[in-house]
């Protein structure tokens, strides 16, 4: 519903702390700039084609989306699903939600049909967009979604009972076409990947998506004019609020490890983009393809940002070897419930932090961004209500992080159980319990240790993920593990799974016992990890949807625990 804050100012004041006027304001600058481009096959000379959409184009196409919304009985604060894919209808339809007011619900389709349908059916929509397959599926579900009374079916066929997009981007548009709002109002119901739990609705606000705009925008010194080939859908976002054009790329955004770099370069080259987001995996992969050809396969990019997961140091040099010669790659830190919260650069950590890291450190996220304040805990499993019964934990100590700041949310919508669990009560200031481990230097720079629910406590103390792993890590056959615990709560037994580079994969008896033997002997001379004597061998490990980085370590805790009979002891 709309705040309070919106109902004493003018008209004109509330619209513009919508989220939809950050696209009416870069449209009156650059009408005839090019918001969005996406592939669309080939010519006859076989040269990729381009649909395209400008800044003018773009804003008034979601004023007429969302006045026709209006005209359909959509009203502020209505729940719709938005289930379409990345695309220039995607990026559209969000900002036509957002200028009409709704609260939109965005759910990865990567997280499998079962998780995206137990996720729509708690977030409780009154309205489905979506492709003609969503619209039947929700139909043939219907009754998990007694709420649901509009529909609107993008593509053809339209499905039976719906209006088609197609009809609603005609409508005329009378009268002012973006809601005025406060920068309390809701605006979206965002879902957590449920690495570590089922997936959670994340309440974001209209001044939490310009907040976070704002930040990323200043942070970074990205400027209006640049091109981003964002292979993460929601950065579009961002784009289109920034002034910034997008165009995007040829992949499954559900699958980024398994992008093809060489339609990536093509697109990079077509567009002279000057910036790209993308996961770690993403830029493992495109970085990996640049190597081999031996030269800067995409010399206009001056800027990259990797989020999802830590990002290893051979990533980051790659990708440098790769883009503009001045260029920088950056790893924003953050979640879900709270982003951006800090940054690091690729400079500074092959440059200084990357032997901490390897010896164990944990992974330096650098300094937070302006704005939000951030503390160290000590570690609780249970629910906190208040600040008051924190205590912060000295320099150099581990403990949990928590956060608060204008970009850091304020509670779940669905799966409310958890709002306890993570959110802590300061007057008025929500603080957010991040869910990771780590501790801050006398820089007042976080180093991650890894999830606090994937910590393993044994019989003889507890032993963190990042800094564990990181010391098999440092073989050179191994591209990533993950330890995992096995047994009874508080007596587990530690054990690592490695993922060997695929051309590393051991092909022989000899050669498996040699590689296993030589991680055991790396793990037993260093005093962090002396405490574990199980290791396994996987060729992949489980990794979550939207990002292809963060370890399902709840999946592979179980598979371990099946093998440990038969797992290498020393």
């Amino acid at each position: 519903m709309p705040s309070g804050d919106s109902q004493s100012e003018p008209a004109t004041v509330a619209a513009q702390r919508n989220v939809g006027w950050l696209l009416r304001a870069a449209a009156e600058q650059w009408p005839d700039r090019m918001a969005v481009a996406m592939p669309d096959g080939r010519g006859a000379d076989g040269k990729r084609k381009y649909r395209t959409i400008t800044f003018g184009e773009l804003d008034r196409l979601t004023d007429r989306i969302a006045s026709g919304l209006a005209g359909h009985g959509v009203t502020p604060g209505t729940r719709l699903a938005l289930l379409v894919p990345q695309s220039i209808e995607f990026v559209a339809l969000v900002f036509a939600l957002f200028k009409a007011g709704t609260v939109q619900i965005l759910i990865d389709p990567g997280m499998g049909r079962k998780n995206m349908i137990r996720c729509l059916a708690e977030a409780e929509p009154e309205g489905i967009i979506g492709i003609p397959a969503a619209q039947f599926v929700s139909w043939l579900l219907g009754r998990r979604f007694p709420k649901l009374k509009h529909r609107v079916t993008v593509g053809r066929p339209r499905f039976p009972g719906s209006s088609s997009l197609d009809s609603i981007a005609q409508s005329e548009v009378s009268g002012e076409a973006i809601a005025a709002v406060g920068d309390a109002t809701d605006a979206a119901i965002i879902f957590t990947t449920g690495s570590t739990g089922p997936p959670k609705g994340v309440l974001y606000t209209h001044g939490t998506f310009r907040g976070q705009a704002q930040q990323i925008r200043d942070f970074y010194g990205i400027r209006p004019g640049e091109i981003d080939l964002p292979g993460f859908p929601l950065f579009a976002l961002f784009n289109a609020a920034m002034g910034v054009s997008t165009v995007i790329p040829e992949m499954d955004p559900t699958r980024p490890a398994d992008i093809d770099p060489r339609a990536f370069i093509e697109i990079a080259t077509d567009w002279q983009v000057t910036q790209s987001f993308g996961s770690p995996a993403l830029w493992n992969t495109v970085g990996r393809y640049c190597e081999k050809q031996s030269g800067r396969q995409l010399p206009t990019i001056r800027r990259v940002l990797s989020a999802g997961a830590p990002v290893p140091p051979h990533v980051l040099a790659r990708v440098l070897s790769t883009i503009a010669p001045q260029g920088e790659m950056h790893t924003p830190y953050g979640a879900t419930e709270a982003l951006p919260v800090a940054s690091n650069s690729a400079a500074e950590v092959l440059g200084e932090t990357q032997a901490r890291s390897a010896d164990g450190a944990g992974t330096c996220v650098g300094h937070r961004f302006p704005g939000i304040a951030w503390r160290v805990i000590a570690i609780d499993d249970g629910p906190i209500d208040s600040i008051e019964r924190t205590t912060s934990v000295p320099t150099g100590e581990i403990g949990e992080l928590m956060v608060s700041g204008s970009v850091v949310t304020r509670r779940y919508v669905t799966r409310v159980d958890a709002n306890a669990l993570h959110k802590v009560r300061d007057g008025q200031i929500v603080w957010h319990r991040m869910g990771d481990v780590g501790y801050l230097d006398d820089q007042d720079r976080f180093w991650f240790c890894g999830r606090k629910a994937h910590r393993v406590i044994t019989a003889d103390g507890t032993l963190f993920t990042i800094p564990c792993e990181a010391i098999a890590n440092g073989d050179e056959a191994i591209y990533r593990s993950a330890l995992v615990g096995v047994g009874p709560v508080g007596k587990r037994t530690p054990v690592l799974v490695l993922e060997p580079w695929p051309e590393q994969w051991p092909g022989s008896r000899a050669a498996r016992q040699a590689l296993l033997e030589r991680v055991a002997r790396r793990l037993a001379n260093h005093r962090l990890t002396t405490g574990i004597r199980h290791l396994l061998l996987r060729r992949r490990l489980p990794v979550d949807i939207r990002h292809n980085s963060k370890i399902f370590r709840e999946r592979l805790a179980p598979w371990a625990e099946a093998r440990l009979g038969r797992a290498f002891r020393f």
